[in-house]
């Protein structure tokens, strides 16, 4: 027989049992910590973040990363990735990062990046955006500064990463973190090659415009009017037209520095509109087939939407 002591000992252990096994099931994707001085680039790094399809908190205090964590293991591959911004603007909050994150580490995988830059550089930045410094009170920026730079020192001191932004823009940065913290092999650009009809206007956020209206018009042939540039009947007979193949293979080959320029800068999305009149036969075959060149470039994913196909 069990008395009530040994009954409540039993189910306690049970529960623990239960807990620590929970526990152990919980995916084990990435967290990083955003972290470090005020000026340096935070904002940059979590847009470049979440470009990389990371899931990313701003200013969230160190005591919520425990309960935020703990919410992305229970909805599993939903969370794979996570950041989470935090910094000063967390107030006393804040003191209690190292703290904190040293907990996480026992737990899962846990890096904190730091972003740091010399003062000089942090000051000329404030009063670029006319902005005072979180921390500066009635003081001026360089004491705020050197204030958080004190408060800072033990967080820095735990970094895994620690990046030094004195000397980089913006879209330096944005590529730094890009290559630290991309998956192995995805895609660097994304690249939409869109089709579309002169006649229902410019797309309005393409960044290039081909148009190939200098080519006959299979409209006029009987034979390929109902069809559309996916059939190979259309496809072919653009690609046979003088200059057609010509015109497609030196566009691609004047496209290869741009995208690799649009990498180099971190722009990650870019689209080139292929037109005719309609949208439905030489834009279509144009798109498809240029599409298939630049799949061949390093680090891009191609895409190809026909806007005004069935429009007719």
């Amino acid at each position: 027989m069990i008395d009530a002591e040994g009954a409540d000992a039993s189910a306690q252990r049970d529960a623990e049992a239960q807990a620590a096994q929970a526990e152990a099931e919980m995916p084990t994707g990435e967290v990083l910590i955003v972290t470090g001085m005020s000026g340096a680039g935070r904002s940059t790094v979590a847009n470049a973040l979440e470009d990389l399809d990371w899931y990313v908190v701003d200013n969230l205090p160190p005591q919520m990363l425990r309960p935020l964590i703990d919410l992305a293991g229970r909805v599993g591959d939903a969370l794979p990735k996570m950041a989470a911004v935090v910094d000063v603007r967390g107030r006393d909050l804040f003191t209690e990062l190292p703290e904190v994150a040293q907990a996480l580490r026992d737990r899962r995988e846990v890096r904190m990046v730091f972003l740091d830059a010399s003062d000089d550089v942090l000051v000329r930045r404030f009063e670029a955006v006319r902005r005072p410094h979180p921390l500066q009170g009635t003081g001026t920026l360089l004491d705020g500064i050197t204030l958080e730079r004190q408060r800072l020192a033990a967080v820095r001191e735990g970094a895994d990463v620690l990046i030094d932004t004195s000397n980089l823009n913006i879209h330096q940065l944005a590529t730094q973190i890009t290559d630290r913290f991309a998956v192995a092999g995805s895609a660097k650009h994304d690249l939409l090659v869109m089709s579309f009809g002169f006649k229902y206007g410019l797309p309005p956020d393409a960044d290039m415009v081909a148009d190939m209206r200098f080519l006959p018009n299979p409209f006029w042939t009987e034979s390929l009017r109902a069809l559309t540039g996916e059939n190979s009947e259309v496809r072919d007979f653009v690609l046979a037209q003088d200059g057609a193949l010509e015109f497609i293979d030196g566009y691609a080959k004047a496209l290869a520095p741009v995208i690799a320029g649009y990498q180099r800068e971190n722009k990650r999305h870019s689209m080139i509109a292929i037109g005719c009149t309609g949208g439905k036969h030489r834009s279509v075959a144009t798109a498809l087939e240029l599409a298939a060149r630049l799949r061949e470039l390093p680090g891009v994913a191609v895409r190809v939407k026909h806007r005004d196909l069935g429009r007719e």
